[in-house]
């Protein structure tokens, strides 16, 4: 059978399993699997998870993570699958096994492209954990319009990066009520432990890499339209300091590169185009109105990522690392140099065999946003005004990379198989334009990560 009748084939979809889960058996797929046997149907009757797979290059060490994520019980029955991100044939034979596949095979840029091309051409629907700019708006770029020709919906940063920044920067701007207007949120990462914090060595390897391609990024971006810019209300913030002290919440920030600023303002621009959201592949009348009135109550803002720390000595550590990684990850010996001493090269932040399940299970973030804006449209209208009002929120989890991160990912797969038809039929997009109207936030509250409102202050300088 040649490859286009192979892949008309697939798009007569009976898929199998509901969902596959690959790279099953690296540092986060396993917790992934652990997070997923928690909402099988077997555990859960009521979810709409009735059949999964595990997929990776060796099914021995599938068949070890299955067994680390039952324990203390007895692996269920699951199908152990041998696929190679390297070997196209048996990526399609995957994908047209199943209506969902949850790529945890990082780095993205590496080994995420050829995952997308499959995915898309059999119509399967597909979610990741990237948090990686280049790749994201790379696929969006290769793979949007197929997608959407064969049904398939290709969502990465459904993970930590970047659902806490999209859906955070919604329930802070719903909480500006008429006539008082947004203008500027910024959000501040506080990463906390009552032990040491170890960092996933996939996301340091990420940022090596992403300032070895940053030039490409930049090329790619200068090649594609220019995206639809929200009207915000007011002038545009000043840029700030590089480091500073917000006394509200007793955090040291400093500027954080980060997926998320990326991520949110692609969000906002589809908005822009689309005031009332992306319309449903078969939507009732009742979801129409619904997702209308959730997308009138998100206001566009400027918005920022800051890694906030305790102490100053700890912001000025986060910099030398910075430098470290903005320096050598410029050249191929400095990028061999960071990889090979992870340790030493991030002050003892990442190492290559990843934290302990002690040091996971005793890490927790908390990200704040503070906003900043206009009692009224017409106060912001004037000129050589500055913000009136002040609202915080936040948004708290635990630790990010192997607790929140398969928390996010699942409840949107879950959200996806159970609200399909309520979702954009196909095409690439950030999580927060297809989840935002859904009940994602409410299933994150059920499952240990909170969304709070902590004050709203009238500004008086």
């Amino acid at each position: 059978m040649d490859e286009s009748a192979e892949q008309g084939q697939f798009l007569d979809r009976s898929p199998q399993y509901d969902l596959i889960i690959l790279g099953a058996s690296g540092f986060t797929g396993k917790y992934v699997v652990r997070e997923a046997l928690k909402f099988l149907a077997l555990s859960a009757p009521s979810s709409p998870l009735k059949s999964i797979a595990l997929a990776g290059r060796n099914p021995t060490r599938l068949a070890d993570a299955l067994r680390w994520a039952a324990h203390p019980g007895v692996p269920p029955d699951i199908a152990l699958l041998a696929v190679d991100v390297g070997d196209p044939a048996s990526l399609r034979r995957m994908c047209a096994q199943t209506r969902l596949v949850l790529n945890c095979v990082g780095p993205f840029r590496l080994y995420g492209g050829p995952v997308v091309a499959a995915c898309v051409d059999s119509g399967c629907d597909y979610l990741d954990i990237c948090g990686e700019p280049e790749f994201m708006e790379m696929m969006e770029a290769k793979y949007h319009e197929r997608a959407v020709e064969t049904g398939s919906l290709v969502i990465s940063a459904c993970g930590f990066d970047s659902v806490p920044a999209e859906l955070g920067l919604m329930f802070h701007s719903r909480q500006w009520k008429e006539p008082a207007v947004v203008n500027q949120v910024e959000a501040y990462l506080s990463l906390e432990s009552e032990r040491r914090i170890v960092g996933n060595f996939g996301t340091y390897q990420s940022a090596v890499l992403g300032v070895a391609n940053v030039e490409k990024l930049q090329e790619l971006r200068r090649s594609r339209p220019r995206r639809a810019r929200p009207m915000i209300p007011g002038p545009a913030p000043p840029k700030g300091s590089i480091i500073e002290h917000q006394n509200e919440i007793g955090l040291w920030a400093v500027k954080l590169p980060s997926a998320d600023s990326v991520v949110v303002r692609r969000t906002l621009s589809i908005l822009t185009e689309n005031p009332h959201g992306l319309p449903g592949a078969n939507e009732d009348a009742e979801n129409i109105e619904k997702r209308k009135f959730f997308w009138s109550t998100v206001k566009p803002a400027h918005f920022g990522v800051k890694m906030g720390l305790k102490s100053l000595l700890g912001i000025y550590r986060l910099i030398i690392v910075g430098m470290f990684i903005g320096v050598l990850g410029r050249t191929a010996f400095g990028r061999w140099l960071l990889l090979k001493f992870p340790s030493v090269f991030s002050l003892g932040w990442f190492r290559k065999k990843g934290p302990t399940e002690d040091e996971v299970e005793c890490a927790s973030f908390k990200m704040w946003f503070i906003g900043r804006g206009y009692s009224s449209r017409d106060v912001a209208s004037q000129s050589n005004v500055k913000p009136d009002m002040e609202i915080i929120t936040r948004v708290t989890g635990p630790e990010i990379g192997y607790l929140t991160t398969p928390i996010i990912l699942l409840q949107c797969a879950l959200v996806l198989l159970s609200n399909r038809e309520n979702l954009p039929k196909g095409g690439s997009y950030p999580p927060g334009i297809v989840f935002g109207p859904t009940d994602l936030q409410e299933r994150l509250e059920k499952n240990g990560i909170s969304f709070d409102v902590i004050s709203k202050d009238a500004v008086h300088f």
